[in-house]
């Protein structure tokens, strides 16, 4: 019989066994023998001045300890019309959490709680939502319904969410492919959360109601990179509107993951596009590897149904438990119990994601669902346990294990323990079945922890406060008048102009394409606009603090008064930094507080002799290459704006040359 492996063996061996490769490794043919497929959700807020379903202000953010009042609300689930309980108010209403949430007087009225009926919405909204719609070719509706959608997690202190579909089967064109769009629905956005410990979440409500969009992809994305490129065009489009929320927590995307023979898990809330690739990757296969647990699992254990989990009331000093997690739980009010997962040794261990295995699986529902901080396990078979051999082998023998049953030791509070062990059962139970609907919540690591269970499809119903809104072919089409040039098309016109593809980003990102092309078709070199706007902008916001009234159709304006004078437009990398904090100063003004200084090429030259003979003094061995550089250095600051660099150089080597 083979000697069975340490955790951590089998954690590399089980990486193996499912084929995980790192995603800088992966090509196409990993995913497609994984069968990787992606969707999106992309959220952005609307720049509105109002919230989409009352007159409160949108886009007044609060600190997060300056609040009026606070309100407390918990979950208690229903029956549906079927006598069914929704699986996600379950789960919310099993972790007894305390709903808090604070209200600023100022941006929060009585109709996010429910005790006043809607507003009309907000029709600046709704044509920014068509409007946005049409962009990304999608059907306007010919009728705007509200209705309601399931808010089951406490964001949102009604329950629900109202939401729209404006726009329906759309396309977006990536490089190398165009992507489905399901829908484009308008909605209001949820609360901000402050933190959510043990029992107690706290959100700010702020953000509450604030007009949101929401576009939706078809899972038509093969690997991890055409997801991140798919978001970041419709970012892009969003942005080219001009009429949307840019800054923190203003665009967040959900990402929907599978593979071949798992099922649609949701990554939320994921903040920053360049974590895509990495997350997606690791979900993919993670799934596969829940797979992987679930054949091994029904080779040992013929009928799952039959499978049962033994949990018994333990003391740690009966195990000789040395931790100080364990020494103290009596101490701390907590309870231990000791776990038997027949046939589950070497599950635990089974690798799920990078630095991950079965036993995080366990471990975090305890937190979300039993509402038990960690550390609240411990198991022979898993990377980090947090006793040694000798202990666990007392809680085998306790248990009544055998050679192919796992251990394990939980602790918490005794009125969350029955909620923990509930948990656990539930989880390994759904091991047999594969991969579980859930959605998960994103590291920049690339790793995720369960969130929660996985909303059902049956989440929507009509919202009987909001009448049916008709929408007018002769509006629509005003409003599809001179819409920005599409992201993939701007793409292409830079490419077409030579503008460093280093650029584009930042360009696409801060929808700086309209300035660049009002710059060039004003006369100016593609490449040098390009360069100034994706290089040189982006090194002063990364820099220097941006003043409240700085626009970036300054650039152009500033750009244009320099040709104007018969400046030189090197100058304006000086001026940029000065308009950022200073956008009010006029061109004189600039000009004076960068110490610039009308010369000719002969005054610049001028002291030439001079500063040779600085340089000799430095260096005494002769070298040609380093005295030119260094007498370039000398006479940038004034040549910058009065003669071409290039032109400079050129002058000083022919002096050089001549003299000697």
């Amino acid at each position: 019989m083979n000697k069975p492996l340490s955790p951590a063996r089998n954690y590399r061996h089980t990486m193996q066994e499912i084929g995980y490769v790192q995603r800088k490794q992966a090509t196409q043919n990993d995913y497609d023998r994984i069968g990787f497929m992606s969707g999106l959700e992309v959220h952005q807020q609307l720049d509105t001045r109002e919230k989409l379903f009352c007159r409160c202000p949108a886009g007044k953010y609060e600190q997060d300890d300056v609040f009026d009042a606070e309100v407390i609300r918990h979950m208690r689930p229903t029956l549906s019309e079927l006598g069914e309980y929704d699986g996600t108010a379950l789960m919310e209403f099993k972790t007894r959490k305390n709903i808090v949430y604070r209200i600023k007087n100022e941006t929060t009225c009585t109709y996010e709680v429910d005790d006043t009926p809607p507003f009309p919405v907000n029709r600046e909204a709704l044509d920014i939502a068509i409007r946005i719609s049409l962009l990304k070719k999608l059907n306007i509706v010919g009728e705007v319904h509200i209705t309601r959608k399931q808010y089951l997690d406490g964001s949102i202190p009604t329950g629900f969410q109202r939401t729209a579909i404006i726009g329906v089967e759309g396309v977006i064109s990536l490089r190398n492919k165009t992507v489905r769009l399901i829908q484009l629905s308008l909605e209001e956005d949820s609360c901000r959360e402050i933190s959510d410990v043990g029992h107690w979440r706290v959100y700010k409500t702020d953000r509450l109601g604030m007009p949101l969009i929401e576009t939706v992809t078809y899972p038509d994305m093969l690997n991890p990179d055409e997801v991140a490129e798919a978001c970041q065009i419709i970012r892009f489009l969003n942005r080219s509107s001009g009429q949307v929320r840019t800054g923190i927590g203003a665009a967040r995307q959900d990402v929907n993951v599978s593979c071949r023979g798992g099922t649609r898990v949701e990554i939320k809330g994921v903040s920053r596009i360049r974590w895509i690739p990495e997350l997606t990757h690791n979900e993919a296969f993670r799934q596969w590897a829940l797979l992987h647990i679930r054949d091994k699992l029904l080779k040992k254990i013929k009928t799952p149904t039959h499978w049962e989990m033994i949990s018994m009331e333990s003391d740690p000093s009966a195990f000789g438990c040395r931790s100080r997690a364990l020494k103290g739980l009596k101490n701390n009010g907590l309870k231990l119990y000791a776990v038997k997962l027949p046939g589950f040794n070497g599950i635990l261990s089974h690798f799920t994601q990078p630095g991950k295995t079965f036993a995080d699986e366990l471990s975090d529902r305890l937190k979300v669902i039993a509402c038990i901080e960690k550390p609240n396990m411990t198991t022979h078979d898993c990377l980090k346990p947090l006793e040694g051999e000798e202990v666990f082998q007392k809680v085998r023998k306790h248990l009544g294990c055998r050679a192919g049953d796992a251990a394990l030791l939980i602790w918490g509070p005794s009125d969350d323990i029955p909620t923990a062990l509930e948990t656990i059962n539930e989880r390994c139970r759904m091991a047999f079945e594969g991969v579980p609907n859930e959605t998960r919540k994103s590291f920049a690591d690339g790793t995720t922890i369960f969130e929660r269970v996985l909303p059902g499809a049956d989440r929507m119903y009509p919202d009987t406060d909001s009448a049916p809104i008709p929408l007018k072919d002769e509006h629509i089409t005003k409003l599809g008048e001179d819409l920005p040039l599409l992201t993939i098309e701007a793409y292409h016109v830079m490419k077409g102009w030579g503008v460093p593809e280093d650029t584009y980003h930042y360009i696409f990102k801060n929808n700086l394409f309209p300035q660049l092309k009002q710059m060039v078709d004003g006369g100016e070199d593609p490449v040098f606009a390009g360069t100034l706007l994706g290089h040189s902008m982006k090194f002063v916001e990364g820099h220097y603090e941006r003043a409240s009234g700085f626009r970036y159709s300054l650039i152009g304006d500033m750009l244009k008064a320099l040709r104007n004078r018969k400046l030189r437009r090197e100058l304006m990398t000086l001026i940029l930094p000065v308009i950022y904090v200073h956008p009010k100063m006029d061109l004189d003004s600039v000009l004076i507080s960068i110490g610039f200084k009308k010369m000719d090429a002969d005054q610049i030259l001028s002291n030439t002799g001079f500063l040779r003979e600085k340089f000799r003094a430095i260096r005494r061995k002769p070298d040609r290459e380093a005295e030119v550089n260094w007498l370039m250095g000398q006479l940038r600051e004034h040549a910058i704006g009065n003669i071409d660099l290039r032109e400079l150089r050129m002058s000083l080597e022919q002096i050089i040359d001549h003299k000697e």
